[in-house]
């Protein structure tokens, strides 16, 4: 998975680094911005984390919910003036939500590459005049919360806890309760 995540972040770098042209740039931010959710999809199968899978698709679909509808109801204009749905950004939304939810279900070995892809998307997008700033920073923030409240952390189902414990009779002794 280490490698996976340097080859996306050396084709993100190079591409951002050597594009010629706003359609270029947009292009790679088209591509990048569903590589934290391929991501957690490719960590789902591998640890056959049905419920991980599950998390994501809701994080996914109610950042995509929330942000369409917005952009229908707002309807500001693109920096290039080339459309009405710039506010918020689909792309950084996307991206952010499949990061968050990378860190939170698996922890920062995965979240923090997950979230540099997401952030280079962020400032793809403004670089390609298809946002400004605002609209990114609204995509950031629609698809982490949506993440953080919709992902639990990973565990591989093994819980055990143990408490003190009296019983009618006036004996003690400790509860251990194991969830597996």
């Amino acid at each position: 998975m280490k490698a996976f995540w340097m080859i996306c972040a050396l084709c993100l770098c190079t591409t951002i680094a050597t594009a010629q042209s706003y359609r270029a740039l947009r292009t790679t931010t088209d591509v990048a911005c569903v590589l934290p959710a391929a991501a957690g999809v490719t960590m789902g199968i591998i640890a056959k984390d049905h419920r991980g899978l599950l998390q994501l698709g809701l994080s996914e679909a109610s950042t995509l919910a929330v942000n369409y509808a917005l952009e229908l109801s707002i309807r500001k204009q693109r920096p290039a003036g080339n459309g009405e749905h710039a506010f918020p950004s689909t792309h950084t939304a996307f991206a952010f939500a499949g990061a968050t939810h990378l860190q939170k279900r698996y922890g920062w070995k995965l979240g923090v590459p997950a979230l540099a892809v997401a952030t280079g998307v962020a400032v793809g997008r403004v670089c390609a005049k298809r946002h400004d700033v605002w609209d990114v920073l609204a995509g950031a923030a629609i698809g982490t919360c949506s993440s953080l409240l919709l992902t639990k952390r990973y565990s591989n189902g093994t819980v055990m806890t143990a408490a003190p414990m009296l019983t009618p009779e006036g004996g003690q002794g400790i509860s251990v309760n194991v969830t597996f």
